[in-house]
């Protein structure tokens, strides 16, 4: 039989590499590879394990930007309160301290820039934090900044290819204009419904000046950020659907899976052939042992034994269909074990009762009798046994 999986492979191995221009078959869409099926459970996990999941950036950057322009927003009087003191600060040193001099400075400044960067800093890692576990649930894998070389030179037709003629470019182009249009629209309209007070700026003060424009770039920024909020939703479905293509598998792929987790069904049958062997060698063995042989005549036979001194009730110690059945007749013949034809008892045996079970209560009575009848022919007492 010739095995077509090994003449693929070895078809597969013999053909010519060039490490240096391989590329991650994630580079391109799964059909241009042949990968058709959808990724397996295994496949999944393999890949959750390295670090490849679905999640979208946009989502993870609108929490980061919402979150920092909120802590921004509230802690305004606190930074603006720092900033004015470090401002003043240094301005005085700068007319009292030689820098090149003293260097006591440097803690100092390193004092006021933890206390104006650190709140905001901290809040910003967490919203990032919080978008990843969101989106992936928790999970840690290097192996997503491990250098990968087969990466580095692709090929540089399919590359562009997918990098301006697919779904994904148009995607993620589609995606980039409306993210212009929309953020443009918000500073527009906002923009337009303080332009007055802008105009008026002209006489006023330098700090109404900067609290009113602050104001309105606070304004565009938070409506800019839940924008993309909801922008990231088709793209995080976008990104799942991009991620379950990049990991689907040819149907050689998956029959080799199927071979390494379950075994090559060849293998496996003949080790149940061997085992089925193995199982009806022993049964053989115990069909010398019986009391008597229950036929169909020609399909099935029961080989029952009875010891009142160790059983409950007659056990079932071999039973056979056709060609087994034969060659327990066979045997039963050989070694002088009565063979008594019961077609509606062989047939409910055979069927009901497994290899070394006791008979049900309901055949009880049917098989005293045969018993019986093999001991009157045989000799034997049914105290003796």
């Amino acid at each position: 039989m010739i095995d077509f999986g090994a003449l693929e492979k070895a078809y597969v191995l013999s053909k010519p590499r060039v490490d240096l221009f391989s590329v991650h078959l994630q580079w391109f869409a799964a059909e241009d590879e042949g990968r058709t099926e959808e990724p397996t459970e295994h496949k999944l996990r393999k890949a959750r394990e390295e670090g490849k999941v679905a999640k979208s950036g946009e989502f993870t950057s609108s929490l980061i930007l919402l979150f920092g322009i909120a802590t921004i927003g509230l802690m305004a009087s606190y930074i603006l309160k720092n900033a004015m003191e470090m401002l003043r600060f240094f301005l005085l040193c700068s007319t009292e301290v030689d820098i090149t001099v003293d260097s006591g400075l440097v803690p100092i400044f390193f004092s006021y820039f933890l206390k104006l960067v650190v709140p905001t800093a901290s809040v910003v890692f967490i919203a990032a934090l919080l978008g990843n576990i969101f989106q992936v649930g928790f999970l840690f894998s290097s192996k997503p900044i491990t250098p990968d070389f087969n990466r580095i030179v692709p090929r540089f037709g399919r590359f562009f290819k997918r990098a301006f003629f697919s779904g994904e470019a148009a995607f993620n182009l589609g995606k980039s204009l409306f993210k212009i249009g929309v953020i443009g629209s918000i500073a527009f309209f906002n923009i337009r419904a303080t332009l007055p007070k802008i105009i008026n700026l002209v006489g006023a003060t330098p700090l109404i000046s900067v609290s009113l424009i602050a104001g309105v770039a606070f304004r565009i920024i938070v409506e800019a950020a839940f924008a993309m909020l909801l922008l990231s939703i088709p793209d995080y479905f976008f990104q799942k659907r991009r991620h379950i293509e990049s990991l689907k598998m040819s149907k050689h792929e998956i029959k080799e899976e199927r071979k390494m987790y379950e075994g090559d069904p060849l293998i496996k049958g003949r080790m149940r052939e061997r085992l089925r062997e193995l199982l009806t060698r022993t049964m053989m063995r115990a069909v010398p042992q019986a009391d008597v042989v229950i036929t169909n005549p020609t399909h099935y036979a029961v080989a029952i034994e009875w010891k009142r001194q160790l059983m409950e009730a007659p056990q079932v110690v071999a039973k056979g269909a056709d060609a087994i059945a034969q060659k327990i007749r066979d045997i039963a013949q050989e070694n002088e074990v009565p063979i008594v034809e019961n077609k509606p008892l062989a047939r409910t045996l055979y069927q009901e009762v497994e290899i070394g079970d006791s008979i049900p209560e309901k055949f009880y009575e049917v098989m005293a009798i045969i018993l019986a009848e093999v001991y009157k022919l045989t000799g034997k007492s049914a105290e003796a046994v």
